[in-house]
């Protein structure tokens, strides 16, 4: 009932999708797979040494050891090099050191993880490949690509893991090799994960919100509580300025005052500056729940509500009030005076 095994598969034709980490081999390429180990019958599969090539990518696992429904319970090291399904380089390695991990390397394409960070979205992770992690993930990456033509550099940090979940953590870098950026992360009893978010000129991640373009500038700071794939989220960021807001132009287009019209060419001219905005809303899977949107600057102020799903549909609602209407009914009042 024990089988030692030395293999080297040749695999044409075959399609291989990794999720965890966006590699996908198509059918019209050829790889290998070189595999040596053992295995018991109805028990764990040890695996010495695992290489994977195809064209120029490389995957290499050290002492991998996988339980019966294949979930890993041990590994000594990993090793990536390949390009993504998005055609960007990933290198990186994973060490064990009696009972941590060291996670380093020169590039990693982390787009998909921003997104999922910023959905409120934790299925995805990484960690649902063991069968029970209880490790400390200690962090050191020369680049990370956020997307949007953006990175992350310098990043350290560690990770907590108990029974497959990030206790707590933190995480520094630069963002484009100047800004700061700075993650914790936090997960209590009830199995409530806790985000919170601060990014020094967060353009880059504020692409990811579909109804807000052509941001510049700004201070983010971002609190999200999420459960079983549900999440309450807070986003707040200052001193900034918008170019283009596809859904606040089509609105102010219908308008025919001249306060509105102001505004509307400044938003398809040189930007609308804001002084704060702050968002209070839920998401799911599917869509997101826009409980509160309050936003205010010297040319426009805005309170709103609606939802958005997701690649579908924005439908919002509230008030705009432009700076001079403002200013005229305020200066009105007898008990206020000028301002």
């Amino acid at each position: 009932d024990k089988y030692d095994f030395e293999s080297s598969i040749n695999l044409k034709n075959n399609k291989i999708v990794i999720k965890e980490v966006d590699y996908n081999k198509n059918t019209n390429s050829s790889s290998v797979i070189k595999l040596k180990g053992n295995y018991i019958k109805n028990k764990d599969i040890k695996i010495e040494d695992i290489l994977y090539l195809e064209d120029k990518n490389r995957i290499a696992i050290s002492n991998l050891q996988l339980s019966k429904n294949f979930k890993i319970k041990d590994i000594d090291a990993l090793e990536l090099n390949y390009l993504n399904k998005n055609k960007n380089l990933n290198s990186i390695k994973i060490l064990k050191n009696k009972k941590k991990y060291a996670l380093s390397g020169e590039n990693f394409d982390g787009e998909s993880l921003v997104k999922n960070l910023l959905d409120g979205n934790s299925n995805n992770s990484f960690l649902k490949v063991f069968k029970n992690l209880n490790s400390e993930i200690i962090i050191n990456l020369e680049k990370f690509n956020t997307g949007n033509q953006s990175n992350l550099s310098n990043i350290v940090g560690k990770l907590f893991v108990k029974n497959n979940i990030i206790e707590s953590g933190k995480i520094d870098a630069l963002l484009n090799e100047k800004n700061k950026f700075s993650l914790y992360l936090k997960t209590n009893s009830n199995n409530e994960k806790t985000t919170n978010l601060y990014i020094d000129k967060p353009e880059p991640f504020i692409k990811n919100y579909k109804f807000i373009k052509g941001f510049k500038g700004g201070l983010l700071s971002y609190r999200s509580i999420e459960k079983n794939g549900k999440s309450k989220s807070k986003l707040k960021i200052s001193d900034f300025k918008i170019k283009d807001m596809p859904a606040l132009a089509k609105l102010l287009s219908l308008v025919s005052l001249p306060s509105f019209q102001g505004i509307s060419d400044l938003l398809t001219g040189e930007g609308i500056s804001f002084d704060e905005f702050d968002m209070d809303y839920e998401s799911d899977r599917k869509n997101i729940k826009i409980n509160e949107m309050y936003s205010i600057g010297p040319s426009i102020s805005i309170l709103m509500n609606g939802y958005i799903e997701k690649n579908k549909l924005t439908s919002l609602r509230g008030t705009l009030v432009p700076a001079t209407g403002l200013n005229k009914f305020i200066s009105s009042l007898p008990l206020l005076g000028d301002i």
